[in-house]
């Protein structure tokens, strides 16, 4: 088959994987380098529930460039007002590092590149670097283009020619070509030899579908034989194999690797930068622009992403998660005080990450001790008593439903009362809410409630009444009436974050609407966040003490004087 030879004689006939050769992975340099081309702007916002503004692509754009990714690929100029306002607004970014990319498609069949509005809005967007997608799946071109393989070829070859021409640097990517290339070997190389042809600095390689494998990857990749050609790696996640796909290519001898932040992307997603780049500069030995002294930033701008999303980070997301250096279990636990190596695969410090030690009815003292630590508590003896009766304490609670792992506020606060520092700022002496609905003077029903709170302050009886949306913000309402007296702070706190959770059966036996119930409450402040956690089979009662323990938190770690 013309373009194509065996894996045997890819042995013999490769050339340095900077040609675009590929080669078997033995025979990759280890120091090899690999371009890192980033798509969150424009293949990450198709996303589901993602939608960025211009301002917010802009401003992870300036993110981008200081994390020291080679290309960013801004959107598809001409497709959209608001990926034309942002080509327009980008010319007055001052780049350090990062080249910025349209994205389009090849020119329309039957118009020559010329007259092609596609093309024209490319050009337009005034960047140093373009990417256009082509057909190289028979099924696409006869299908959804409608027109013959031949036509297919021409269209790709003529835009990469007139686009080269105009501006600096062109990449080809070559949709749906693992599929192509399973359905039609000969073809989908054509397809490449069109675009090397026509100039492109570059053939990237999509699994479009994301349903490749790895070991096809490699595969179909050892079969290319396009001398002098640099490739590209391009996938899709609707496999859970992104990552390794994208890896098993730069072992092939890609040279440039496309992801997102976080793995954004339609459908499944695409491959995660943040696990592509810490494994490919980490594991595999490869050298990128932001080198290994750039990967501190990654944990940063991974959350920062996700921030504008507007979405939670995900807590298991490798390298970057908070839970990704977390341990649990006391024998992990024990050893990673000995030795972090022994459950880690890297200093989380790498990337930008922490360690995390949690607290739970699976702990061991070493949990305990190690926490201690990170509250800055380290003149306590490990064989200390109390340490003993606080773990107690905690497994008992974990066993009734507590759960610190997203707790720590509720968890530290035990720590401070078994250790004898912790204030007293309040006692509570009862709470009534009444919950009401009824009409507006414009006939609509609303919701509303009413609590009243008797504390202990300073020693002196505190009795207070207020009203709120529902329960929980009338609870809290008059409960920072009852303190901003003594305790201005606390008016800085916000609530973030509600979550409940059912238990299961409460300790009479109920199931169902009488269940045990966990509730979560997420707070912020001008410097900090902390979780706090209530369980009760009644969901005011855990609201409130969550609500308790968030205020004496703030009050804690603002220093504050108790009450006199």
């Amino acid at each position: 088959m013309p373009g194509i030879v065996s894996e045997t004689d890819s042995h013999h006939t490769a050339k340095s994987p900077m040609t675009g050769r590929v080669k078997p992975s033995k025979g990759t340099s280890t120091r090899s380098y690999v371009a890192v081309y980033d798509t969150t702007l424009r293949d990450g916002s198709q996303s589901e529930a993602v939608q960025f503004s211009v301002e917010d692509k802009l401003r992870i754009a300036r993110r981008l460039d200081l994390l020291g990714v080679d290309f960013i690929e801004g959107g598809w100029p001409g497709a959209n007002p608001k990926d034309e306002a942002f080509f327009v607004k980008a010319r007055e970014l001052k780049l350090e590092n990062s080249r910025l990319a349209a994205f389009g498609s090849t020119r329309r069949a039957k118009v020559s590149a010329e007259q092609d509005q596609i093309l024209r809005a490319l050009l337009d967007a005034r960047t140093p670097v373009i990417t256009i997608f082509g057909k190289s799946w028979p099924l696409h071109v006869t299908r959804a283009l409608g027109i013959t393989p031949q036509e297919n070829l021409e269209l790709v070859f003529d835009s990469i020619r007139y686009l080269k021409e105009r501006t600096d640097t062109v990449f080809f990517d070559a949709e749906h070509f693992f599929d192509g290339f399973k359905a039609d070997p000969d073809y989908a190389v054509q397809v490449l030899t069109a675009a090397r042809d026509g100039g492109a600095d570059a053939l990237v390689l999509c699994d479009t579908n994301g349903g490749t494998l790895p070991h096809e990857i490699t595969a179909i990749m050892r079969q290319i034989a396009l001398p002098d050609v640099k490739f590209g790696i391009h996938c899709h996640n609707d496999g859970g194999v992104a990552v390794a796909n994208t890896l098993a290519a730069v072992e092939c001898g890609a040279v440039q690797v496309q992801g997102t932040v976080n793995g954004l992307g339609e459908r499944c997603g695409n491959a995660d930068l943040t696990s592509v780049v810490p494994n490919l500069l980490i594991k595999m030995g490869r050298s990128a622009r932001m080198g290994l002294e750039g990967l501190p930033r990654l944990t940063g701008v991974s959350r920062f992403v996700d921030e504008l999303c507007n979405r939670s980070p995900q807590k298991n997301q490798p390298f970057v998660g908070a839970s990704a250096f977390a341990h649990k279990g006391g024998v992990h636990v024990s050893a990673i005080l000995k030795d972090p190596t022994t459950y880690e695969h890297i200093d989380p410090e790498r990337v930008g990450n922490e360690r995390r030690i949690l607290v739970s009815e699976q702990s061991g003292r070493s949990n305990v001790v190690y926490k201690l630590r990170e509250l800055g508590i380290t003149d306590v003896n490990p064989d200390d008593a109390r340490l003993q009766v606080l773990l107690n304490e905690i497994k008992d609670l974990e066993f009734r439903g507590y759960q610190f792992d997203a707790a720590e506020a509720s968890f530290e606060l035990r720590v401070r009362k078994a250790l004898g520092q912790l204030p007293d700022y309040f006692r509570e002496q009862g709470f009534r809410v009444i919950d009401t609905r009824m009409a507006r003077d414009d006939g609509k029903m609303v919701m509303g409630a009413e609590a009243t709170v008797k504390l202990v302050v300073g020693g002196q009886p505190v009795h207070f009444v207020g009203e709120g949306n529902g329960p929980v913000d009338a609870l809290y309402t008059v409960l920072r009436r009852a303190l901003e007296w003594h305790y201005p702070a606390i008016n800085a706190m916000t609530l973030v974050d509600y979550r409940v959770r059912i238990l299961g059966q409460s300790a009479s036996g109920r199931a169902g609407t009488g269940s045990m119930v966990r509730v979560l409450i997420e707070w912020r402040d001008e410097v900090r966040t902390w979780g706090t956690v209530g369980v009760s089979e009644h969901i005011i009662a855990a609201s409130f003490a969550a609500i308790m323990d968030a205020l004496q938190y703030k009050l804690f770690k603002d220093g504050a004087q108790p009450a006199v």
